[in-house]
């Protein structure tokens, strides 16, 4: 299999979409991800994976800490300005949760201190204790096959 097969393999899972936050020296740093998940309930512990080459690798290794805001499906701009897609300045707006920037409005804030993290492939794997959580209502942003998407209304089938 090449590089193209595999990507095209796991866009075959839809996922919601991320912002990924933390900050150093009072500056603010974010990062859009799709490459989150829960690992724990006793102690609560959730992972993000970030590429080598990715900036925030080097400042979430120093801040110790981060955030992951679960974005709505309104804030697709928001994804794509963190992902690089939205070159032109624009202002974000932001809470405070604990001592972490979160984006404004998200569906889930949730603040993080660094655990474990493992060095995979081009890959660091960080293991984040969840020290705080605010949560809103709202339909989540998703990602399909390298697309943003909107989960439609849920349907109880049973």
């Amino acid at each position: 299999m090449d590089d193209r097969m595999f990507r095209n393999a796991m866009g075959k899972f839809a996922t919601g979409v991320t912002v990924i936050t933390t900050e150093l020296d009072g500056e603010v740093h974010g990062m859009t991800a799709n490459a989150f998940m829960s690992v724990s309930l006793n102690p609560k512990l959730v992972v993000i994976s970030i590429g080598e080459k990715a900036k925030m690798l080097n400042k979430i290794n120093e801040s110790k800490k981060f955030a992951v805001n679960i974005l709505a499906d309104e804030q697709k701009e928001v994804s794509m300005m963190f992902a690089g897609q939205i070159k032109e300045k624009r202002d974000i707006e932001f809470d405070r949760l604990g001592d972490l920037p979160v984006i404004k409005d998200s569906l889930a804030n949730i603040s993080c201190k660094v655990y474990s993290q493992h060095v995979e492939g081009d890959h660091t794997l960080f293991i984040g204790e969840v020290t705080d959580i605010v949560l809103r209502d709202g339909e989540a942003l998703a990602f399909y096959e390298g697309k943003y998407r909107e989960i439609a209304k849920l349907v109880d089938v049973n």
